[in-house]
């Protein structure tokens, strides 16, 4: 078991995050007048608790404690006003619950194996792929289409293809796994397919487990450091 001191430093670092994320959605939610915008900022913000997590060795016990206290207070918000500035975009914490069970899901799998990278490339897929993806098609999506209840447009899905694939290289080529493109491609493609066929805001939910799992299948078939 880690030492409390560790713990307790490891704990505040995120806490520190996490204040300067919602400071910051606190501010912008009351001179920015566009919610959504709003939203995004505390959606990739808060995703980079997974990274700070990995980066500062957190044991698997801490980032479930974690994961499972922000699942909690997004399934309470449906019926709570808990989370105002995710709230105000005028619809439903779906998906904020199912972002965070994912990375919760992806804890509980990765941590447990010692291969925490892949839990936080998934996430990382979700924070930047489909954050930057909303934003660009609500601004310049020009070339709608529809699948199910979900309109997506080209140009967000073309972001969220390219983004999901630099941020996949970046890992597994920081990571020393031979032709990271081999494992990014596939991973980005499957990232942008599940975001435009995902209903109800599920896409934080596959996106983030399947990215992940395919990453580490790839990785698993013979490609070792």
């Amino acid at each position: 078991m880690p030492d409390l001191p560790v713990v307790l430093s490891q704990i505040l670092v995120i806490a520190l995050w996490l204040g300067a994320v919602f400071t910051v959605a606190s501010l912008m939610r009351r001179v920015v007048p566009h919610p959504e915008l709003v939203r995004k900022v505390v959606h990739i913000g808060t995703g980079h608790v997974i990274l700070w997590a990995w980066l500062l060795h957190c044991s698997i016990y801490l980032c479930l404690a974690i994961a499972s206290l922000f699942t909690l207070i997004s399934y309470l918000s449906y019926w709570q006003n808990i989370l105002p500035f995710l709230d105000s975009v005028g619809r439903d914490t779906r998906g904020v619950f199912y972002y965070s069970l994912s990375i919760t899901l992806l804890v509980a799998i990765f941590w447990r194996i010692d291969q925490p990278q892949f839990a936080v490339l998934g996430v990382m897929v979700m924070t930047w792929g489909d954050g930057l993806a909303a934003l660009v098609g609500q601004k310049w999506g020009v070339h709608k289409y529809k699948i199910g209840n979900n309109q997506r447009s080209l140009e967000g899905s073309a972001t969220m293809l390219l983004t999901s694939g630099i941020v996949c290289y970046s890992i597994i080529h920081w990571l020393g796994y031979p032709e990271p493109w081999l494992i990014s491609m596939p991973t980005a493609v499957t990232g942008t397919v599940l975001e435009a066929i995902s209903q109800g805001g599920t896409d934080n939910l596959t996106v983030p487990l399947a990215t992940a799992l395919v990453s580490f299948a790839l990785c698993s078939q013979g490609l070792q450091f």
